[in-house]
């Protein structure tokens, strides 16, 4: 049992809710579930799952190695643990569209993204990627469309067609986009303040922004991007950018110094673990079901 009030269909209105209130939806990525339930815990407004972060946590590099069974099952084990909505990037949409968006439906999914590039995709912010037609990909997005069932689950469509065709070029394949049922456009590796306000100013939608380290974009805080128009800015590969690293340093302190000692203040303790999980809120429901249990068998 989990303590999870809202379900994916409520989860789907407040995300939709959210959107229509004019204030900017601050969602970092989820490599796991309890990175998730920390995310809901702090304030944020939704979970992100990257598809590069679910590459690289399966050792993968992000060039469409991952299948539909990796991503939606992990994407289900994220969603589940909090009252979040959940948004998900699917890459190209895993073959077939209609199938990937019934199962990140019935996982309980509020939104997908879905992005412009072949299928042997490459990570948004590196070069030498390369695109189907716009043709191809408005097909995609009405097969999407096509398929959800819950008017509230979300169609995002991702151009990538910035550092390849340039960003009027982008533009006009989102219009397109849009029209073909899109809700929410996600203009990847955008540089600067003025690409930001072009696409604001031509496209009449929903818009987020990928706020990632070491990319091409400039990273705003959340207020910038707030004024410049954009609805949504995600955070997706920070969480595990920031464990991995102290990961790393921990190993190798133990491998260098033969013990923890010198870092254990850099380590979540056995308590606040504990507070995460709920351990004292299912350790009472156990009791409770043992104690009921018992006094039906007397």
């Amino acid at each position: 049992m989990h303590f999870i009030e809202k379900e994916p269909g409520q989860k789907r209105i407040d995300f939709n809710d959210k959107l229509k209130s004019n204030k900017i939806l601050r969602v970092p990525g989820a490599y796991n579930p309890l990175t998730a339930k920390l995310i809901e815990e702090i304030g944020y407004d939704a979970v992100y799952v990257s598809g590069a972060v679910m590459a690289n946590d399966l050792g993968f590099p992000d060039i469409g190695l991952t299948t539909l069974q990796d991503v939606s099952t992990r994407s289900y084990l994220i969603s589940r643990v909090t009252n979040l909505p959940t948004i998900v990037d699917i890459d190209t949409g895993f073959k077939s569209c209609t199938e990937t968006i019934e199962i990140f439906e019935q996982f309980g999914i509020t939104a997908v993204h879905l992005e412009d590039q072949i299928e042997r995709k490459r990570c948004g912010h590196l070069d030498n990627k390369e695109l189907i037609s716009t043709k191809d990909m408005v097909n995609k997005i009405k097969q999407c469309v096509s398929a959800k069932k819950d008017k509230n689950f979300k169609i995002i469509a991702r151009s990538d067609a910035n550092g390849v065709e340039g960003i009027d070029k982008m533009i006009d394949r989102c219009k397109a986009y849009i029209d073909a049922g899109a809700e929410i456009i996600f203009p990847e590796a955008l540089q600067n303040e003025k690409d930001f306000e072009k696409v604001r100013k031509e496209l009449p939608c929903y818009l987020l922004a990928n706020m990632t380290e070491f990319g091409k974009s400039k990273l705003f805080n959340y207020k910038e991007l707030e004024e410049l128009g954009y609805n949504i800015v995600i955070y997706p590969v920070t969480t595990q950018r920031l464990a991995m690293k102290n990961v790393e340093d921990g190993l190798r302190d133990i491998y260098a110094n033969g013990h923890q000692n010198n870092i254990i203040d850099k380590m979540q303790t056995r308590k606040r673990l504990y507070e995460l999980v709920d351990y004292e809120k299912y350790n009472s429901l156990d009791e409770k079901i043992y104690n009921f249990s018992t006094e039906g068998h007397d």
